[in-house]
C-alpha cells in the first residue's frame, strides 16, 4: 500500500427492512473534522481520474456498486514515492473506507451497473486546491500512470 493510505474495515448491521452501512465517526482513524460530504456516481465502465489534492485528505466509501480505484504516489519524499497501486471497493464485496492523503493521484472506475461513491472531507470544496489531468482515451489507467 501507499504511505498513509487507510482501508478501514466498514461496519454492515443487517436489518430486514434496510441494512446499516458505517462511514465514519470522529473517532475513527483518518478523521480531520468535518466541512464536506458529498456523493458521486460513476457509470458503469466509466473512468473518473486523475486528481491530487494538496492538502486536503479523501474519504471514499462506495456503499452501492463497485468501484476500482487506482492510486499513485506523488509525493517527493517517502518510502512509496512513486508506487502505484488499484484496489476495489465494493458494499457486496470489499465494504472498507478508503483514506487518501494529500498528493495523491487517484482515478476511479465504475464496475456495476449502478456506482455510488461516497466522499467526506475535512473542508469545504476549493476548486483551487486540487489538480487535475485527463484520462488519455486510448490508455487505461488501471494498467499504469502517465504524468
Amino acid at each position: 500500500m501507499i504511505d498513509g493510505v487507510l482501508l478501514t474495515p466498514l461496519k454492515i448491521i443487517p436489518n430486514i427492512k434496510g441494512d446499516i452501512l458505517h462511514a465514519l465517526k470522529a473517532s475513527s482513524p483518518g478523521f480531520g473534522g468535518f466541512g464536506e460530504v458529498y456523493f458521486s456516481t460513476i457509470k458503469q465502465g466509466a473512468i473518473k481520474g486523475w486528481k491530487r489534492h494538496n492538502r486536503m485528505s479523501l474519504n471514499l466509501v462506495v456503499p452501492i456498486g463497485e468501484v476500482e480505484f487506482a492510486l499513485k504516489d506523488s509525493r517527493k519524499t517517502g518510502s512509496s514515492h512513486g508506487k502505484f497501486v488499484t484496489l476495489k471497493l465494493g458494499v457486496e464485496k470489499n465494504y472498507q473506507r478508503l483514506t487518501i492523503p494529500p498528493e495523491i493521484w487517484v482515478a476511479f472506475r465504475g464496475l456495476s451497473e449502478t456506482n455510488i461513491l461516497m466522499n467526506i472531507l475535512a473542508e469545504e470544496h476549493d476548486p483551487d486546491e486540487s489538480d487535475n489531468l485527463e484520462i488519455d482515451s486510448g490508455s487505461d489507467p488501471f494498467l499504469g500512470f502517465v504524468e
